[in-house]
């Protein structure tokens, strides 16, 4: 009865959880065609792809696998949707970007980068509300909190602005788009969170507005 439940709720909330990262992926996207500044993480993505060549998405994946590793000190358990979110999320950057590009017009970049923090917010908000597992990099920011009993505020600030830097050294664009996503994931999220979670998801989530689907 219990197993045919479990796979009941796996059921329910697995479209959502897919749908979320898809969203997240390609508002990512968006940001990178816009090419006006993307998130923290994202600018050490793209800073890192620039070095090497390898294409964003694929930095994304290979980064999150690295985040997952961090994990191990930290006794922190991965679920499902930790698992997709690693390659579910770089798979669709990659892809859109095969067809996406950046506009000659600054309207257009500007629409672009503005639906990029949309696309995300509302993709957190089903990939958090689905509750199959946290994101690489919020598991590492939670994790830290817990372990070393810091406030969750902090640590993320400090996570954020240290990819940041390091991203913006390695030649990751730092932009408008970067103080947009920064002011708006946290209420879209927290928005996206009560209007499309699944009820009764899981257990207690940090405060949304300090989560997002990374």
């Amino acid at each position: 009865m219990r197993h045919n439940h479990a796979r009941s709720e796996l059921t329910r909330r697995l479209p959502r959880l897919l749908l979320g990262l898809v969203l997240c992926g390609l508002g990512i996207a968006s940001m990178v065609a816009a090419d006006l500044g993307l998130g923290p993480w994202d600018v050490l993505h793209q800073g890192i792809s620039r070095r090497t060549s390898i294409p964003i998405g694929t930095v994304n994946i290979l980064v999150g696998l690295g985040v997952l590793c961090a994990w191990l000190p930290l006794r922190e358990r991965p679920g499902v949707g930790t698992v997709c979110n690693v390659v579910v999320i770089g798979v669709v950057i990659d892809l859109t970007l095969l067809v996406l590009t950046t506009p000659d017009s600054l309207v257009l970049r500007t629409v672009m980068m503005l639906a990029g923090p949309v696309l995300f917010g509302v993709g957190s908000g089903f990939y958090i509300g689905a509750g199959l597992g946290p994101g690489p990099r919020d598991g590492l920011m939670t994790g830290l909190s817990r372990r070393y009993r810091w406030p969750v505020g902090p640590v993320r600030a400090a996570l954020e602005l240290t990819v940041l830097g390091s991203g913006w050294l390695l030649g990751g664009t730092v932009g408008a788009g970067t103080v947009v996503f920064a002011l708006g994931i946290g209420p879209m999220v927290q928005f996206s969170l009560r209007r499309w979670g699944v009820p009764d998801a899981a257990a207690p989530q940090p405060p949304p507005a300090t989560r997002s689907a990374r």
